[in-house]
């Protein structure tokens, strides 16, 4: 009990206002019903802070021992995903848990967090950069990139390389092994294009002329443009958004549920969205600055790393600003893998923040 009355207020506050505010525009995503989104993600949100009050009061000796096993438990999900896993939408990325179907690509950033978290916490700074070394974190990262890749999910695969990209940078790898990275993977991206499925590629090119076919590839981006112009200053208010309560939006309850509230609460909702956001995100970079521990510190870091990259990406797709890659936005899309994943990010936190002054023992790897 005195470590639950330990836990951060701030990122609580925070937590509750974006989950309540995910679940008013599932309700309006709905079309003013309770039961068709709302009241289904309430009950995943409950399950997700359980998940969260659990991680966060459970003491770091054991999370840090618990790290590799939820790392290969998720791996071997993903493995389960390749073999029986559910199609849908041209993709294979479920498996049926019996309430709901369990997307393991999403558990899976927080536990590739969660491993990395426990590597870097026995590896000394002054020998992060032997090559041996490093190959532990690359190994641990491409397996399940890999696997999601194969779902085919690109959006979430690269949202798991980039997290352990900015955790093995917080751990103080050198700048010049990540300089190698990039330049790899530019040079590498003409040549991945030719490997990209054909609605990959219809995504590319409607990003570059979103004109060219407006009633096919490029109707979602001009439909999401539209909506997000029109709700202006305060917006139409909230069931009044004609391009999503009419249907034109497409997924206005997923990947383009912030078009959705750009239309209804307008600059003002979007405004105060974002403002919760970096209040998220600036906790999580002060407790990877503050935290004692180096386990603490990575887990932190990790969790900013992952909820910065899914706001940047799922705002920027929604305005055009980049291909669209099916990237959910934290606590507002609707699907119970991924609030499970924010919420235990969330829980993550608060661990880091209760055990803030605690060090840990590091275990010299040769």
């Amino acid at each position: 009990m005195k470590r639950l009355q330990s836990m951060h207020m701030g990122i609580l506050l925070v937590t509750m206002a974006l989950s309540l505010l995910g679940l008013v525009m599932q309700y309006s995503a709905a079309g003013g019903d309770l039961h068709v989104f709302a009241l289904p993600q309430a009950l995943r949100m409950m399950l997700g802070l359980l998940l969260m009050v659990t991680l966060a009061v459970m003491p770091p000796g054991h999370l840090m021992r618990l790290s590799y096993l939820v790392y290969i438990g998720c791996v071997l999900l993903l493995v389960m995903v390749a073999a029986v896993g559910i199609m849908g939408l041209g993709a294979q990325r479920w498996v049926g848990i019996g309430f709901f179907n369990l997307q393991p690509s999403e558990l899976m950033k927080i536990g590739i967090i969660l491993a990395l978290a426990r590597y870097f916490q026995h590896v000394q700074l002054d020998r992060s950069n032997h090559l041996v070394l490093l190959m532990v974190p690359v190994i641990l990262t491409l397996i399940p990139v890999g696997l999601i890749l194969k779902q085919p999910n690109l959006g979430t695969a690269t949202i798991v390389a980039v997290i352990a990209f900015s955790m093995c940078y917080m751990a103080g790898i050198r700048w010049y092994f990540f300089a190698g990275a990039l330049a790899a993977v530019a040079g590498a991206v003409p040549v991945a294009y030719h490997f990209l499925h054909d609605y990959q590629k219809r995504r590319v090119l409607t990003f570059l002329n979103p004109d060219s076919d407006p009633l096919g590839a490029g109707y979602n981006i001009i439909q999401s443009k539209i909506a997000i112009g029109s709700g202006g200053f305060a917006g139409k208010g909230l069931l009044n958004g004609s391009q999503g309560q009419l249907d034109f939006l497409p997924e206005k309850q997923t990947d383009f549920i912030f078009t959705m509230m750009a239309e209804e609460l307008g600059f003002i909702g979007a405004l105060v969205l974002l403002a919760l956001y970096v209040l998220l995100i600036a906790f999580a970079m002060v407790l990877a600055v503050r935290a004692k521990s180096g386990f603490g510190r990575s887990l932190a870091a990790g969790v900013a790393a992952m909820m910065f990259i899914h706001i940047f990406i799922n705002m920027a797709m929604v305005m055009g600003m980049i291909p669209v890659v099916g990237v959910p936005l934290p606590f507002l899309s609707y699907g119970g893998s991924f609030l499970l994943a924010s919420l235990m990010a969330c829980g993550l936190l608060q661990h880091v923040y209760i055990n803030r002054e605690q060090t840990l023992p590091r275990r010299r790897i040769n």
